[in-house]
């Protein structure tokens, strides 16, 4: 029987004491940064398909890509690039049934952010 009183009970009480853990925040990144690594590798695929298309149309791509919006834009797709490959071999270590110690996860937590921004850094500046 269908209970009567449904709609006076919260639907999600948790909601309401739930704290983000870091954990549960850096593998949701990890799902945001592989979706924009997509996007990425989209620009430059359009980057190669202005080159093969011709001068003008590659200056105007070449321009965009070079400029102050597609120099952040490129930057964050290395910082995205060095946090998605540090969080997948997070993920692999846990796939071993390794390093799931709340003490230890949160460690590899803040290695993967902290890894990921000296990464780039160093990328970006060496290279």
């Amino acid at each position: 029987m269908a209970d009567v009183n449904r709609g006076n009970r919260p639907l999600s009480p948790h909601l309401t004491i739930y704290r983000p853990q870091l954990t549960s925040m850096t593998s949701i990144l990890t799902r945001i940064t592989g979706n924009a690594l997509l996007v990425a590798a989209l620009l430059i695929v359009w980057w190669f398909l202005a080159a093969a298309t011709s001068p003008g149309y590659f200056a105007f791509v070449n321009g965009l890509l070079t400029s102050w919006f597609g120099d952040l834009v490129l930057f964050l797709s290395l910082w995205a690039l060095w946090y998605h490959l540090l969080a997948g071999v997070r993920h692999l270590y846990w796939d071993t049934g390794r390093g799931l110690e709340v003490e230890t996860a949160m460690k590899l937590g803040w290695g993967v952010i902290i890894g990921s921004v000296v990464l780039t850094i160093l990328t970006a500046f060496i290279l």
